[in-house]
């Protein structure tokens, strides 16, 4: 049952002043005989405009030559501004949805184009284009700017869907479904936009705590666990990267009791370094701005219990994540000290840069005390990543093939890929200690992330659980159009698109 949808305040504002209609329409691979133009399919809201301007529409795009996006005007008396956006299958070897990612991009080029076009546009009617879920996630992802710090607003774009044809009862929910899946990442991408300064761990846990309490459901709980409380638990890994900042660490528990009572839960664990700038093996200052969002493990974590609430998903559900600063200070770990982790493990730490793994090695042992059924862990943890991968697809471990298997479905119908890596033993043996149990980085410079993987997987004792290594997607920088340069918050929408099949 899809819970009432409510728009959050980050996404949108009331709609009024310039309001357009998205439009969208498809060439054939064939060739029209009589004019050697390539055939236009137009959409069913396409093409009732069209018939109702007497093929004005039509007849437009093709004098227009539309290949990717066009604005056009005067379509007719009611509607002065029409886009009309070109979906092209995105199979890609089937990687991800053919039709559904063309309809985002699609989407996504229309609303680009408007918020360029009509400098008092307000309000976006999206045409379903036969995927009104895919539809419904690129118009809010598209709609999002970020202006939270500006005197001067960019103004808010509204989205709805285009009703000028008769929808199934399913389009209208499966429409509201993709408004949850991008509402939700928009609140991953806001708190990973965030300055360090506007998004400590405390003003993180209030963040999460206002945008909860908009919903007020008693399936949803949240505890904020204190230093205290984290040097109890003998976390030493964790404390070790907090204890040079004078920013409090907090630990926060979500939990989404949507199952059945007793149970066991599926466990989320995001990397919460509100920012990083190294410790005492301190970080080059050229792009250090973007650490802001090394929490950004926390915030996509955040965002996906949000959507899961939100439509209501009958599982269990916890989220454990350690929120701290990686600071040099008089009080900061220094390279080759040794600390104990929660379960026992001594760990020698050599980098004070590899520090995600260290508040993720304890949060890890705390999510196995729920006894889950799946734990998956998520974190900007390794430039290696980024290195291998890029921008394309989150780097993912598991010891599971059936949950790599669910990951790696979710991510061809979000459009959000995934892309497994390996765990061999050998690699494992890369990180060994003269002084420790385990060293925090390898002594050779290949596999940073295969090695930082084979690190996590000492901490957790899940028989099915799954690392993502988000560092790569972190930001968009080119080739999304329906996600604009910024902090990412992916994959959101695959950790939603997750649970939704583990749940089932």
């Amino acid at each position: 049952m899809l819970s009432p949808i409510h728009v959050p305040r980050h996404l949108t504002v009331p709609f009024r002043h310039v309001s357009s209609l998205l439009l969208t329409a498809r060439y054939d691979r064939d060739t029209d005989q009589d004019t050697d133009r390539k055939i236009i399919r137009l959409s069913a809201a396409a093409e009732l405009v069209n018939t109702t301007t007497d093929n004005r529409l039509r007849d437009l795009i093709s004098l227009n030559k539309i290949k990717s996006t066009r604005t056009l005007y005067g379509v007719s008396d009611d509607l002065p501004i029409v886009n009309v956006s070109i979906v092209s299958e995105t199979d890609e070897g089937g990687s991800r949805g053919g039709m559904e990612e063309g309809v985002r991009r699609a989407i996504g080029n229309g609303i680009a184009a408007l918020r360029s076009d009509v400098s008092d546009l307000t309000e976006v009617v999206v045409d379903p284009a036969g995927c009104a879920r895919a539809a419904g996630e690129a118009a809010a992802l598209s709609a999002y700017s970020f202006d939270h710090l500006k005197t001067e607003k960019s103004g808010k774009v509204g989205v709805r869907q285009c009703t000028r044809v008769d929808l199934p009862q399913t389009c209208v929910r499966d429409w509201e479904e993709g408004i949850v899946y991008g509402s939700a990442q928009n609140f991953s991408r806001h708190l990973m936009e965030m300055p360090a300064n506007h998004m400590t761990p405390h003003l993180f846990t209030e963040a999460v705590r206002q945008e909860f309490e908009m919903y007020g459901s008693d399936k949803f709980s949240m505890v904020v666990r204190d230093s205290d409380w984290i040097r109890e638990q003998g976390m030493g890994a964790f404390w070790a990267v907090a204890k040079g900042s004078n920013e409090p660490p907090l630990l926060l528990e979500l939990r989404w009791n949507g199952g059945e009572d007793g149970s066991a839960p599926v466990c989320l664990v995001g990397k919460g370094v509100t920012f990083d700038s190294g410790g005492i093996s301190i970080k080059p200052s050229k792009g250090m701005d973007a650490m802001r969002a090394d929490m950004g493990g926390a915030a996509c974590v955040a965002g996906a219990v949000l959507g899961a609430a939100r439509l209501n998903l009958p599982l269990n559900l916890v989220a454990v994540i350690p929120l701290c600063e990686n600071m040099p200070s008089g009080t900061a770990t220094k390279p080759g000290d040794v600390v104990t982790a929660k379960n026992g493990i001594t760990i020698q730490i050599d980098n004070t840069d590899a520090e995600g793994r260290l508040i993720l090695a304890d949060a890890l042992t705390y999510a196995d005390t729920f006894q889950p059924a799946h734990c998956i862990d998520v974190a900007t943890l390794t430039g290696a990543m980024s290195v291998a991968l890029g921008g394309e697809a989150v780097g993912t471990f598991s010891n599971s093939s059936q949950l790599w298997y669910t990951l790696k479905n979710a991510g061809f119908t979000t459009g959000d890929r995934v892309w497994r890596m390996p765990l061999f033993k050998e690699y494992g043996d890369m990180l060994k200690s003269a002084t420790a149990d385990v060293n925090n980085i390898s002594a050779a410079p290949s596999a940073g992330s295969i090695t930082a993987a084979k690190f996590l997987q000492r901490f957790t004792a899940c028989s099915s659980w799954a690392h993502l290594d988000i560092a790569g997607v972190m930001d968009c920088t080119e080739g999304i159009s329906y996600l604009p340069k910024g902090m990412s918050g992916r994959p959101t929408r695959t950790l939603i698109e997750t649970l939704r099949s583990l749940s089932q």
